[in-house]
Order: structure tokens, then C-alpha cells, then sequence
């Protein structure tokens, strides 16, 4: 029972920080190019589903401040197009670009994109990824949704079962994630990949933790 609780008071807070991101977002009219500054690994951010890259904004302000030009990709918009349509697009920005060692610091679907990058003929150009809350073997709670665009994560999606059948990237992946996550039951450990469970829950609200900046940095370092 107080397990039960716990998971509760993980899921309300997972909810407000996603509500008061997605709000801040809508309102923030910052522009996206003054964070390609920098000397330092570039990093490619990609959001989740439903999400423009100013929901991992703090991420993108701290991994700047620390030297990292930090390039994150309107054209994905909200992420609502299918991952190896959303992986072409992130491929064509690093050619476009020039981008090569760089690092990709995805959230949920993002990590699923970053993968299909790294095994795609551009994959050359990324020296590693840390995926936070990403469904690398898709999610039981897809097969109730409607519509393509969330019940794409389900644990049967072709394109879930390609990217596990592919495996040799995985050692370049850190996954991160929580001890619960009220999306992802299955959770998020990737098989040859470095897994980390965070000692908290959520499937947004973990992207807060300092871990996730501490391990950004560790990899572009």
C-alpha cells in the first residue's frame, strides 16, 4: 500500500511539471539559435511525443552555459510523425549542418528518433545518445490508445520490434529512468546499453533530476 502511494504522488507530480512546461513553452518566445554558440561537443536535442524542444529547455539553457552548442530541431514541431519519418529529419540536419561527435540528448519517442538515427547512414555523426524515459520495447498502455500517434509505442509497432532486433549501437546509449514511470511500465533498460535508474518516478519530471544534466555532461565531455 505505501508502494501504491508513492507511485500516486510520483504520477500528480509527473503531471503538474509536464503542465507547467507545456504552458511555460507556449509562452516562451525565445529564439532556439542563440544556443548553437559554443566550442565545446555539440548536442542535438529531440523532445518526446506532444512536445516542442522547449519542454527540456533547462536542459538546453545548463548544457549551453557549460559550452555546448546546443542545436534542437523545429521542424519537429510536437513530434507527431512516425520515428523513422521524425529520424530522416534529424539526419538531414546533421548533414545540413555539418555536425559530426555529436551527443543526442533525447526524452521519451525522442530516444526511439536518436536510435533510428544512430543506425541510419548518418549514424557516423553521433558519438553517443542519453535516452531519459524512452520505450525501447514500447509500452502495454499503447494498445489502449487512439489514434497512430501514441499506439506507435506499442510493444508489437514494427518499427519497435526493428529498433530491439538492432543492437549495435546500444553500448553508445546511456538510458535513463525512473523507478516508476506511469507511461512506461515496462520501463526503459536497454539491453547492452549503460542503464541507470534514477531513485525517483515519473516519466517527465526525472528530467530535473541533476543526473540527467551530470550524465549530459559526462558524454559530451
Amino acid at each position: 500500500m505505501t508502494s501504491a502511494f508513492r507511485n500516486l504522488a510520483w504520477w500528480a507530480q509527473d503531471y503538474v511539471y509536464a503542465g507547467i512546461w507545456q504552458v511555460r513553452a507556449f509562452f516562451n518566445r525565445v529564439d532556439p539559435t542563440t544556443y548553437r554558440t559554443g566550442e565545446r561537443t555539440p548536442i542535438v536535442v529531440i523532445p518526446g511525443v506532444y512536445e516542442t524542444w522547449k519542454f527540456l529547455q533547462p536542459l538546453v539553457e545548463d548544457a549551453h552555459a557549460a559550452g555546448h552548442p546546443v542545436h534542437v530541431l523545429g521542424r519537429l514541431r510536437h513530434n507527431r510523425h512516425p520515428v523513422v519519418e521524425s529520424a530522416d529529419s534529424v539526419a538531414g540536419y546533421l548533414e545540413e549542418h555539418d555536425l559530426t561527435d555529436a551527443v543526442i540528448a533525447a526524452h521519451s519517442k525522442g530516444g526511439l528518433i536518436g536510435k533510428q538515427v544512430m543506425i541510419g547512414p548518418s549514424g557516423h555523426r553521433v558519438r553517443s545518445m542519453l535516452a531519459v524515459a524512452t520505450p525501447f520495447g514500447g509500452s502495454r498502455y499503447a494498445n489502449l490508445m487512439w489514434g497512430r500517434t501514441l499506439r506507435d509505442f506499442s510493444t508489437t509497432d514494427a518499427t519497435i520490434l526493428a529498433l530491439t532486433e538492432q543492437r549495435d549501437v546500444n553500448a553508445r546509449i546511456v538510458s535513463m529512468y525512473g523507478h516508476f514511470d506511469p507511461h512506461i511500465p515496462e520501463r526503459s533498460e536497454l539491453p547492452g546499453a549503460t542503464n541507470i535508474e534514477l531513485d525517483t518516478g515519473g516519466h517527465f519530471r526525472i528530467l530535473d533530476h541533476p543526473r540527467v544534466l551530470a550524465e549530459l555532461l559526462s558524454l559530451a565531455d
